[in-house]
């Protein structure tokens, strides 16, 4: 586990690049500090959010359900600076040994005692079916609120991510691994339940397998996760996440200095529950 210090780059070691292959995940606390988390809640929470506007419910087929917000341009607002700042992007970059573009980033909601589970899954197990023809993907989850067993916290198999693509299928609205396979991987793998504090990341291998539960509890547990591609890995066919599209980095002081709270130019959303939602790669959502 590592800890981001703020006003300083997040320099990635050999360590942290060492534990990333061998487990397919590290930890780095504070990565986004109390004020950038609640300048992104404060944007989502406001009663005109814009982002919020394109969010979407989806079955996690055991009669639940996961409120969700996705996009793939990160835009100009406060969610892309995110995305773009130079502590989650060079990390990404580091740890997979190459340049990256934005694949996709969204928000994932699970209200108190109603939000829905995520079936065991790996990332590229349906990203594979974009075109992406190589795992060279990375995936950051960051603690908006606390999350923990209780409301539903993410699940891993450490090191699950050597075992390579697993077939997926259908479970409701959802990719779902493989479950024998899952299953005899639980018996050789530790299952590890990922807590994260208020602006903890977790940086994790496309191929690791994760799970989450329902969120049972009285607390909300809402998560960002940005996706990221190598450069050098743009997927072959057209699909509904971005292409390869030069990411153009802005200072980790980008978040608390950004005025556009709004503003989703340059942002391209996608929502399953609505037609006409889904943009080609080479037509940008316009405002």
């Amino acid at each position: 586990m590592y800890k981001f210090v703020e006003g300083q780059p997040l320099i990635v070691t050999e360590k942290m690049k060492e534990d990333f292959w061998r487990d397919g995940y590290i930890i780095v606390k504070q990565l986004l500090t109390k004020g950038e988390i609640q300048k992104v809640v404060g944007s989502l929470e406001a009663p005109d959010s814009a982002v919020m506007a394109e969010s979407y419910e989806q079955d996690d087929g055991f009669g639940r359900n996961v409120r969700m917000v996705l996009w793939n341009h990160p835009g100009n607002d406060v969610t892309g600076m995110v995305n773009r700042c130079e502590k989650m992007v060079n990390t990404c970059e580091k740890l997979l040994g190459d340049d990256v573009y934005h694949y996709h980033s969204k928000f994932v909601m699970k209200e108190p005692h109603t939000g829905g589970a995520f079936q065991w899954h790996q990332d590229y197990g349906y990203w594979y079916l974009n075109g992406v023809l190589f795992p060279d993907m990375i995936s950051v989850q960051i603690g908006v609120d606390r999350m923990d067993k209780e409301n539903g916290c993410l699940q891993v198999l450490r090191g699950s991510h050597r075992m390579g693509r697993v077939e997926h299928g259908r479970i409701g609205q959802q990719a779902g691994a493989d479950l024998e396979r899952v299953a005899e991987a639980e018996k050789v793998l530790d299952k590890v339940s990922v807590e994260l504090d208020q602006g903890d990341a977790l940086f994790f291998h496309c191929n690791l397998l994760h799970t989450s539960s329902a969120n049972n509890s009285s607390r909300r547990r809402w998560a960002m996760i940005c996706c990221y591609n190598s450069v050098n890995n743009d997927p072959v066919k057209k699909h509904h996440h971005a292409s390869y599209t030069p990411l153009h980095k802005v200072s980790n002081s980008a978040i608390m200095d950004c005025k556009n709270l709004n503003d989703l130019s340059g942002k391209w959303f996608v929502n399953p529950n609505k037609t006409g939602r889904e943009y080609l790669p080479t037509e940008p959502r316009k405002q």
